[in-house]
């Protein structure tokens, strides 16, 4: 059955690559002959192209992308400046983003819901006091206490974690992830799920298209919805070329009754939790926080399958439906769910709000720590101003450490990332690999005091293009458990030094491109 289903994806995930492959030749081969045919042509899409890239660069964006667009169109500049267009003013992608920002101004004030922490979590913290009131009083997520957080090292812990807690839920399951496939970790999560949806809990699932691009069948959907379960694909591949394409889905997020919920590196296949050798041994993390703070993880989802229903049938559903609400205000001054030491502030970012959330997030972390800056990316292919903070922290005297995996997954984005080591190490950062394996866990932890595990990684997908989340803990136990786990994974991974960056001529101009063009990969 799985043979016979892999082969009608794989037939119809072909025919639209091949459609979107006709449609760029058709252009190719329109625009060519229409030069060959009407000579002035040429100098009519060089001046569009002239006047596209004037537009590029007064338009207020990240440098990095300008450049990349920039370079493009001097590559090809016949070609360069009607793509940019083609690509950019659809009206799908005016409607994507249109319906996006509604939604997100509709749910501001569901997050608030919870009663928020701020002035308490700044009097213990005020080196993050900024942050929290830029994520609170800018962005709309709120600093919750009386939230128990439980950090997860590795992909097992997360499972085992993760099937206890849907075992307990009473009113509702919501899921949304990036990756999805078939198998141990997934078919145990599943089991669960039917059990639960048979037993009325409304169970809803969220997942990418591109991430799940060859990993379920086409009717997936239609086939959870025979188990009682509810599921939607994010933004799905379409046969027309449109840059919301780019937009994935990257969040990993688990709600339980709005009183639980998990995120973190972590997806939903195998590999994931060690049951399968992909990349050697894969180092992952996440995180459960369970209280006010799970609210905003909650609200985060109803927000993406609002937008995924909007797209798809052009109709809005209410997103503040009142079953939803795992308590009230009252309820929660009166009578605290949960008692732990610390706070917690869950966020989302969105890259159709031009809002660089996880960007500023990270920033305002690397640039108030004293002490040390400890970071786990899979990637780490960064914008100037990243990379001005990491090494500005260094030569201030904070220890900055970076882990990066020594496996690739994809061989041009390693490439990618081992590109800026020399100008990093050269700065005072201290860069390691992880040995015999590939390490997924985006975590940051800054002076003891807060520490963030979400989905963004460091480069410029999820940085700019993706939707992604997190949760930043401060002063938190389990801070400390975050660092623990770092400095015993540093135990395993091989220093780089400035000689081991050397490469070849070859390496290095290959570098070089793919370092130029990192921000429209």
């Amino acid at each position: 059955m799985k043979q016979k289903w892999l082969k009608q994806l794989l037939r119809r995930r072909l025919a639209a690559v091949l459609i979107l492959a006709v449609q760029l030749a058709f252009f190719c081969w329109f625009i060519l002959s229409g030069i060959r045919r009407f000579p002035y042509a040429a100098v009519l899409l060089s001046a569009v192209s002239i006047l596209v890239t004037l537009h590029i660069i007064s338009h207020h964006n990240k440098g990095s992308f300008k450049l990349a667009w920039t370079y493009l169109i001097l590559v090809v500049p016949i070609f360069g400046g009607i793509v940019y267009l083609i690509v950019t003013f659809q009206s799908a992608v005016r409607r994507f983003k249109q319906h996006n920002i509604q939604i997100d101004i509709a749910a501001r004030p569901m997050y608030m819901l919870s009663t928020t922490r701020i002035e308490q979590a700044a009097a213990v913290n005020p080196r993050c006091s900024a942050q929290m009131r830029y994520l609170e009083h800018f962005m709309g997520f709120p600093v919750c206490g009386n939230t128990q957080a439980e950090y997860y090292p590795w992909g097992d812990k997360y499972l085992a974690a993760l099937l206890a807690a849907l075992e307990q839920a009473q009113k509702y399951i919501f899921l949304e992830f990036f990756i999805i496939q078939e198998g141990v970790m997934w078919n145990s999560i599943l089991d669960i799920l039917t059990k639960k949806a048979a037993q009325g809990v409304e169970v809803r699932i969220l997942y990418d298209d591109i991430g799940c691009f060859v990993l379920l069948p086409s009717d997936y959907c239609k086939q959870l919805a025979k188990r009682g379960i509810q599921a939607q694909i994010f933004n799905p591949l379409r046969t027309v070329l449109a840059i919301n394409l780019n937009n994935r889905d990257h969040r990993k997020i688990v709600s339980i009754d709005g009183k639980i919920a998990f995120t973190g590196g972590i997806n939903l296949a195998d590999e994931y939790i060690n049951a399968v050798e992909k990349h050697g041994i894969w180092k992952d993390s996440g995180i459960k926080i369970e209280g006010p703070g799970a609210w905003s993880l909650t609200v985060l989802f109803l927000q993406m399958w609002e937008l995924g229903h909007q797209m798809r049938s052009k109709q809005r559903i209410p997103i503040t439906q009142q079953q939803f609400l795992p308590f009230y205000p009252a309820e929660t001054e009166m009578k605290p769910q949960v008692l732990s030491h610390g706070y917690v502030q869950p966020y989302g970012d969105s890259p159709m709000d031009d809002e660089n959330v996880g960007e500023h997030v990270y920033m305002q972390l690397i640039s108030t720590a004293k002490k040390y800056i400890y970071i786990t990316t899979p990637y780490l292919i960064l914008d100037d101003s990243v990379i001005s903070a990491l090494i500005l922290a260094a030569k201030s005297g904070v220890d900055v450490r970076i882990i990066t995996p020594q496996i690739a997954d994809k061989w041009f984005v390693h490439i990618t990332t081992r590109s800026f080591y020399q100008e990093l190490i050269a700065g005072g950062v201290k860069i390691y690999e992880f040995t015999g394996g590939f390490i997924h866990a985006k975590t940051l932890t800054t002076d003891d005091d807060a520490a963030v595990v979400g989905t963004t990684n460091f480069d410029f997908r999820s940085l700019y293009l993706h939707f992604e989340c997190g949760v930043i803990l401060y002063n938190s136990e389990v801070i400390e458990q975050i660092k623990n786990d770092f400095l015993c994974t540093l135990k395993t991974c091989s220093p780089i030094t400035a000689q081991k960056c050397k490469v070849n001529p070859f390496i290095r101009t290959v570098q070089s491109v793919l370092r130029l063009f990192a921000p429209l990969m």
